[in-house]
């Protein structure tokens, strides 16, 4: 469960790099629209995450 959250919190982190850097570059005022949105929907996603923290398997811990 945690190997599942970690790869998607590693995804989320990708994706905001990208969009940063997308936004950085040279974009219509459409492209720069959504770009934003799915930077926000990314972000959103990540804090969902992590705001219920990472708990631990108790499996691992016998």
């Amino acid at each position: 469960m945690i190997d599942e959250r970690l790869v998607r919190l590693k995804v989320y982190s990708n994706n905001i790099h990208r969009y940063r850097r997308l936004l950085r570059g040279t974009l219509t005022e459409q492209e720069r629209q959504f770009v934003e949105r799915r930077l926000r929907d990314e972000q959103l996603a990540m804090q969902s995450l992590t705001a219920d923290g990472l708990p631990l398997d108790d499996s691992r811990c016998t």
